[in-house]
């Protein structure tokens, strides 16, 4: 699907319609509109053909796509499909795909940093209740997620919290122990930075805004997921990046540095 949206953009830059485009790749425009609605693939050879005629420069991005049409192997989320929605699968192939992650929480600890107990006490919340098989499989696909931290070359991963998500039980005061202490674990990695807004930082009016930003093998290929009260939203026209880029650097700039930060949950744990 990003493959087609894409694809859209290129052609919507060169001013051509799909039905001029079409012409001059040799397809119909019945077809370019299956390929840029993700329903059908395209080759490498046809993919470099359309990205001539439209006149991209970016070899970068280019490259980047030629490998999304000729990649075969299937991730593992695939396992999921037809038991989760796509939105999570979609998630999952998004950290796994990305060079860096940044992200702002003001309401609950981040998936990738969640431990089992307190993933399985938030998803026991949801409305209507998930079946025990349901929600056996919600947690296990979070804590598949975190694997992605756990690779050989893993994705840069910051993430600012606010303090309201440290100290809400979303499980009991055991739950939330031990889900500090991870936390505080995870921020000893060379590739990972946790920082805190507290409640006592004057200003801060952003608590409400939860955002993941994925950094793409290429800056063309950056996405935003926000969630929202109908599920999350994959945001990816650069005037909405440019926002929520924004959006987290003023996040940063009220945040804690990363050893006050480190010092702040030490007391939170300490209290509990």
């Amino acid at each position: 699907m990003r493959l087609g949206i894409e694809l859209r953009k290129m052609r919507e830059a060169a001013g051509l319609t799909a039905r001029q485009a079409a012409e001059r790749v040799g397809t119909t425009s019945a077809q370019m509109s299956h390929v840029e609605a993700g329903r059908t693939g395209v080759s490498e050879e046809r993919l470099r053909g359309m990205a001539t005629h439209y006149a991209c420069l970016d070899d970068a991005l280019i490259n980047e796509l030629a490998a999304m049409a000729t990649e075969r192997d299937k991730g593992w989320w695939e396992e999921y499909r037809g038991t989760l929605a796509h939105a999570a699968l979609d998630l999952a192939e998004l950290e796994h795909r990305c060079r860096r992650l940044r992200t702002f929480q003001g309401v609950y600890i981040p998936g990738l940093l969640q431990v089992e107990n307190y993933t399985r006490a938030l998803m026991a919340y949801g409305v209507p209740r998930p079946s025990t098989r349901q929600l056996d499989a919600l947690v296990a696909f979070r804590m598949r997620r975190r694997e992605v931290l756990d690779r050989e070359s893993p994705p840069a991963y910051e993430a600012v919290v606010h303090e309201a998500a440290l100290r809400t039980l979303v499980g009991d005061r055991e739950v939330a122990r031990e889900q500090l202490g991870f936390i505080l674990e995870q921020g000893e990695r060379p590739n990972v930075t946790i920082r805190v807004i507290p409640f006592d930082i004057a200003g801060f009016g952003g608590a409400g805004n939860p955002v993941l930003y994925a950094h793409g093998p290429v800056p063309g290929l950056d996405t935003v997921q926000i969630d929202g009260p109908h599920g999350p939203t994959l945001l990816d026209a650069e005037s909405q990046l440019a926002r929520y880029r924004a959006l987290l650097d003023k996040a940063l700039d009220f945040s804690l540095s990363v050893e006050k930060s480190r010092q702040f949950m030490h007391t939170i744990t300490r209290e509990l």
